[in-house]
């Protein structure tokens, strides 16, 4: 069954409690109604009969301009897209340079999805990011628009963990609205012989900061003519994309004679949609003969056969799908091609409404990306769902100082700073996610095993810290970062964490070479650490250690045994720890009672992101919001009692969580 049966009628959403606003550039004066923006969409050309549904706006991507897109400001990722390395795998099954892993994603609805996060911590969260290679973001309806460019949030956090993100132009079936005349749209050309929209799709991207298209075309109906206008225009597409440093994939449904078709191979009526884009996702109607077959023809044509991603509906079941995983990836030869989920959201989606609180959500995903035993370093060969970690090495980005972490997965119950929340309200900001621990969680001992987990009950920033719970018989090891860091005479790591209940003594574990073997534990050199029960941070010299950081972890040891809670608020990388620079021109673009906008220029030098705070007659700072764009909005502000003019407080975040000097903005009730 082809993935789009199941979303073409994704219906539009609430709106988001906060998000960002669009136009910042110069002085603009207070005009308008201070509205939210959403993640853009749009038709290729020509728009439905009627009139779009509450909350939908039609629009033309032909007709768009960046310069006149009011909402680019709060759509345009910051984060570049990070370098990776590829460490020691954590198990001997798990290999590199074979398999790959795609993700196709539905974060929310195609209309009304918040640009710049929401007043919730109900949200797919993706963590895992160390075993995908490419994140579609999935969406796309007939009723509401085709072709979906990812919000800024999503494109942040992947790009951190070295993740591109594709946007979806999908095409849908007849059955669920599908016009051809779309299609035909899309392929269009102008005087000249060249496909305009091609040309719209890859400027979108560049100025949108992501990395390229996933082309669905799925419209039946279609003939020779037709096929061989859309080969064109993936040709066309593609040349462009890559002189601009994206990509394009395409999915198995037209075939070359125009007519929708889903093989679910590599074969004579969708070879020449493969040649013309850098991979495709082959249809779930695949077969192990077929991935055989399609493996070894991607070969013959000079291509990896880990540039087909194999088709795997989890959107039902989950890690409780049924799949032929001998078919894909072997354990004892070679892979076969690489691996296309569809809809791994479900960790999130399955869940009861009473019961999707984060911890819920991660322990669900845990086991959904890592397997069973929850540990990649020991898989469990008896579980049916063989995970990413058991059989795809993970890569890491960690490979340069400043690093930093305070193990915020992007969505919490309330936010925190220096262990004490400034925002009771839940949340959820994917661009605000720190680049997380790969391994989750590895854990050496010759005893009892404790559990790890990220938690929201208490955190040093943001939203989460990393709980270990357990009967410490003996010591226990937990692997944190898969590093590249070099050591100066300077080199300090910071470890912010506290004891909550038993005696436990804290080391920290630094590694300056591999692990001899796939699966062992890094030759660690352990450091140790004071421990109390309240919050601390440790400052640990790298004293006698030189060259490259390779691993870094922590050991804990109970003296006298019995149970343990010790939390981990943040870890950190330096050798010096300046601290950023302001933003300027804080202003209030637009309002409307208590929703306003708020628009500023970039701080000089390096910036993690912005913080912004409201300041109470009392003197209390209250966390309105973080982002990474220039941008923000607020909604639902009250007056405080006998305010005036409310005071807000601006903020630049440095990779090492330091911050700049305030700058500052009054609104007068």
């Amino acid at each position: 069954m082809n993935p789009t049966r199941r979303t073409v009628l994704i219906a539009a959403g609430a709106a988001g409690l906060t998000a960002a606003l669009p136009g910042i550039a110069g002085a603009a004066p207070r005009a308008g109604a201070a509205t939210p923006p959403y993640a853009s969409y749009w038709y290729p050309d020509s728009l439905p009969a009627g009139s779009p549904g509450p909350g939908i706006t039609w629009r033309s991507l032909k007709t768009w301009r960046a310069a006149a897109d009011p909402d680019l400001a709060c759509n345009a990722a910051s984060v570049p897209l990070a370098a990776r390395f590829t460490p020691t795998p954590a198990n001997p099954t798990a290999r590199s340079g074979q398999a790959r892993v795609q993700a196709l994603v539905s974060f929310g609805p195609t209309s009304s999805n918040p640009s710049q996060g929401s007043a919730a911590a109900d949200f797919y969260a993706l963590t895992h990011w160390a075993y995908l290679d490419e994140l579609v973001f999935w969406g796309g309806s007939a009723g509401e628009g085709l072709i979906l460019a990812p919000n800024a949030p999503v494109v942040d956090a992947a790009h951190r963990h070295g993740v591109p993100v594709l946007g979806n132009v999908f095409l849908p079936p007849v059955a669920y609205g599908g016009q051809l005349r779309w299609t035909r749209d899309l392929v269009q050309k102008d005087a000249a012989g060249h496909y305009p929209l091609a040309a719209q799709l890859v400027a979108v991207a560049a100025a949108y900061g992501f990395d390229g298209w996933f082309v669905n075309a799925e419209t039946g109906g279609g003939n020779t003519a037709l096929g061989q206008a859309m080969l064109g225009f993936v040709k066309e597409l593609k040349t462009l994309a890559a002189a601009r440093g994206q990509r394009v994939t395409w999915y198995d449904a037209m075939t070359v004679n125009g007519t929708v078709s889903w093989q679910g191979a590599l074969d004579s009526q969708n070879q020449a949609f493969f040649q013309a884009a850098d991979d495709m996702f082959v249809d779930f109607r695949w077969s192990a003969g077929t991935l055989a077959s399609s493996g070894t023809k991607a070969q013959q044509l000079g291509r990896s056969r880990y540039e087909l991603w194999a088709g795997v509906d989890v959107e039902s079941n989950g890690s409780g799908t049924s799949v032929d995983w001998d078919a894909l990836v072997p354990a004892t030869e070679p892979h076969i091609t690489s691996i296309g989920f569809y809809r791994p959201e479900w960790t999130r989606n399955h869940l009861p409404a009473d019961r999707r609180a984060p911890e819920d959500f991660h322990a669900a995903d845990d086991r959904f990306w890592t397997g069973r035993s929850l540990d990649p370093s020991r898989p469990d060969a008896t579980d049916p769902w063989r995970a990413p970690a058991v059989s795809v090495a993970d890569r890491s980005t960690v490979s340069a100082t400043p690093f930093a972490s305070v193990f915020n997965t992007g969505h919490g119950l309330r936010w925190y700073e220096d262990g004490v929340a400034t925002a009771e309200e839940p949340w959820n900001h994917l661009g605000l996610q720190d680049r997380l621990p790969s391994r989750r969680w590895a854990v050496h001992t010759a005893g009892q095993r404790p559990a790890v987990s990220f938690d929201f009950a208490d955190a040093w920033r943001g939203g989460s810290s990393v709980l270990v719970e357990g009967e410490l018989d003996e010591p226990a090891i937990l692997d944190l970062y898969a590093t590249r860091l070099p050591v100066g005479v300077e080199t300090v790591v910071e470890l912010t964490h506290r004891a909550e209940s038993g005696g436990v003594d804290v080391e920290l574990a630094v590694a300056i070479a591999e692990p001899g073997s796939a699966g062992s534990t890094p030759p660690y050199t352990y450091l140790p650490v004071n421990t109390i029960n309240t919050w601390q941070t440790s400052t640990v010299r790298l004293t006698g250690l030189s060259g490259t950081v390779h691993a870094l972890g922590v050991r804990l040891t109970a003296p006298d045994g019995g149970l343990v809670r010790w939390r981990l608020g943040g870890l950190a990388v330096h050798d010096t720890a300046a601290g950023p620079a302001a933003p300027s021109g804080l202003r209030i673009t637009a309002a409307s009672g208590g929703d306003l906008r708020f628009a500023w220029n970039a701080a000089p030098g390096p910036v993690r992101h912005y913080e912004l705070h409201r300041l109470l007659p009392d003197g209390t700072r209250r966390f309105l919001g973080g982002t990474c764009q220039r941008a923000w909005f607020a909604a639902g502000l009250q007056p405080a009692p006998g305010e005036t003019a409310a005071r807000f407080e601006l903020r630049t975040v440095g990779e090492l969580y330091n911050t700049s000097p305030p700058v500052s903005v009054t609104h007068p009730w």
